[in-house]
């Protein structure tokens, strides 16, 4: 079995006269939890698209767990979890009947009562999906994308909607999938939660993929100038510099005791993608 989850060479797709995805390569290992950024129109989800099977190529070679998702089958598809952007709305069915119904279509699901549990929806197991707040109703689509017991589990903005104790429950699950070797392709727009989640990220940007790497390392972060500021009587200091170490010293000589509000700051992710997708604009 190949080590590879995803493998992606010379990716191409166009609408009309507009390229959205313009020679992409990509590959993700199995058991990774990978994180794709891009702001909207970069090609990202006609990139995941693509990788689940569900539109076409014009050019390239794309390999998802071994097989081409473009010819592939039932039996592929029942080893991919799907969360996608839009709520998946059975209104009138019980949180408890959705979860059980999406179970019964897979060989091997998982528990729906555990599922249920997992998703933090116990508490609404017998209400009605559309009695669901906006949260809740995502946390529904989490349950049924993860019901199935995936290999490979893609996340659409899983947690939008999701308050901050929420976010940080379904962070906890996804840790809990990838321990299980659960490999796992998150897009999403909140880069703490790419960071706090992915083991690596790539950046799209005008159809192509610009960056990949460790959240911590991207595009050279890591080696990036730090900022280096204090508090002086004529107000606040800063210093950019590739040695901040040597600087603090410098300080600890001048000041008696504390360095006035000293702070040392690299480039955030953040600071990083917003520099990456600049560069294309």
């Amino acid at each position: 079995m190949s080590d590879s989850a995803v493998r992606v060479r010379e990716l191409r797709k166009k609408y009309g006269d507009v390229t959205a995805v313009d020679g992409i390569d990509l590959e993700i290992a199995r058991g990774e939890v990978f994180a794709l950024l891009g702001p909207n129109g970069a090609g990202k989800t006609t990139t995941v698209e693509i990788l689940e099977g569900h539109r076409r190529r014009d050019g390239g070679e794309v390999s998802v767990l071994g097989e081409d998702p473009g010819r592939a089958g039932r039996v592929w598809r029942s080893k991919l979890g799907i969360v996608l952007q839009s709520a998946t709305d059975a209104a009138e069915f019980t949180v408890r009947e959705t979860v059980n119904h999406f179970a019964s279509y897979f060989p091997r699901p998982r528990d729906p009562e555990s599922v249920i549990e997992l998703v933090g929806l116990s508490a609404k197991a017998d209400a009605r999906v559309r009695s669901l707040s906006g949260g809740q109703r995502r946390r529904v689509d989490v349950a049924l994308g993860v019901v199935g017991s995936p290999e490979l589990l893609f996340l659409d903005e899983p947690t939008t909607g999701f308050d901050p104790e929420a976010r940080r429950q379904f962070w906890s699950l996804i840790s809990l999938l990838a321990d299980e070797g659960t490999t796992i392709v998150l897009t999403t727009h909140y880069l703490d939660e790419a960071e706090a989640l992915a083991s690596r990220v790539g950046v799209i940007a005008g159809g192509r993929v610009v960056a990949v790497g460790e959240p911590a390392t991207l595009a050279g972060r890591a080696e990036a100038e730090a900022t280096v500021s204090w508090s002086t009587p004529g107000g606040e200091r800063r210093v950019k510099t590739p040695a901040p170490t040597r600087v603090v010293a410098e300080l600890m000589a001048q000041f008696d005791g504390e360095i006035p509000d000293l702070t040392v700051t690299r480039p955030t992710l953040e600071d990083t993608y917003l520099g990456l997708i600049g560069e294309q604009s």
